[in-house]
């Protein structure tokens, strides 16, 4: 039986030291200013401090605060989500100007009330940030939009430079740790994407501590690889609440720096594995390095096609 979080103490490796300076206070600020959500304050990223003083990226939750699901893992309020605010999407794309940011990552919460899911605000918040920021990369966290193809295409169609969904666990314990998404339909999800635009880098996330194995962490990156997914990322679960899931154990970082060898040897252009990192910490990095993947790619295809041409 799984030990309840308040008699697990928290390793030391856990710690982080608090950067409140002037440019995370003036971030904060902005963002109640502009009425917008940041899943680095929803789901209670231990990173916050950390991303919002360098300002180097940031994590924008559209589409409200409040999710139709209840995964037992998250942190974001559950219940009847708001109307929508198509104003949002500008206001999002000023932000990010504002704050000079090299990296912005749009996610939302799940909004199954929604034909579409909620894509043709995520697609119209991408292109409102490419008007006012057209240095900035983007990166879309969608939900599984229930395996609406549809709105998938909506959402490419805006043309993010880097797609990430997360898988989130294992796939014996998904039923468990996420609601109503399933294991399959998101390895489908990233697989087809890269048939609608085969050179956007895909990435997916996993954390551990929630009772999985070694052997059944390594088998996602095989799932994750077959489906052609570029990134992932690795990070412990820590529990929100009483009211959301145990935590088996902690993973001490050298396991993490193991788990990061043994995704790249299998594949991965980029891995971020350790005890604090979570699906966007350091994605501006992280893209950069499946760009540079993906023109090696090219090239070496270039050259292959030479060298047929010769024989």
């Amino acid at each position: 039986m799984a030990k309840n979080y308040q008699h697990i103490r928290k390793p030391e490796w856990l710690k982080t030291d608090l950067k409140t300076n002037k440019s995370y206070t003036g971030l904060k600020k902005l963002m109640r200013e502009k009425r917008l959500n940041t899943v680095c304050e929803e789901a209670r990223c231990p990173n916050i401090h950390e991303c919002w003083s360098e300002r180097q990226t940031a994590t924008f939750m559209i589409l409200g605060n409040v999710c139709t699901r209840g995964c037992r893992f998250c942190a974001v309020a559950t219940g009847r989500p708001s109307e929508l605010d198509w104003g949002e999407p500008e206001r999002v794309a000023e932000s990010v100007e504002m704050m000079g940011l090299k990296h912005a990552v749009i996610t939302a919460v799940a909004r199954d009330d929604l034909n579409d899911g909620g894509a043709a605000v995520f697609a119209e918040t991408v292109r409102a940030i490419r008007r006012k920021n057209p240095g900035c990369t983007i990166e879309i966290l969608p939900s599984d939009m229930k395996g609406d193809y549809e709105s998938l295409y909506t959402l490419m169609n805006s043309k993010p430079d880097i797609f990430n969904h997360n898988i989130e666990t294992v796939r014996r314990l998904t039923k468990r740790v996420r609601a109503i998404a399933t294991y399959e339909r998101s390895l489908k999800l990233l697989e087809r994407v890269k048939e609608i635009a085969p050179n956007t880098p895909t990435k997916s996330s996993i954390m551990v501590g929630l009772g999985e194995t070694k052997d059944e962490i390594i088998e996602a990156m095989d799932d994750l690889r077959a489906h052609n997914v570029d990134i992932m990322t690795i990070g412990q679960y820590l529990q929100p609440t009483k009211k959301h899931l145990n935590i088996e154990r902690y993973y001490h970082p050298d396991e993490f720096e193991e788990l990061k060898q043994i995704a790249l040897e299998k594949g991965f252009s980029h891995c971020e594995s350790g005890p604090l990192v979570r699906s966007s910490y350091h994605a501006d990095e992280q893209v950069n390095a499946a760009s540079k993947q993906n023109r090696i790619k090219y090239m070496k295809g270039i050259e292959e096609q030479e060298q047929e041409k010769v024989f």
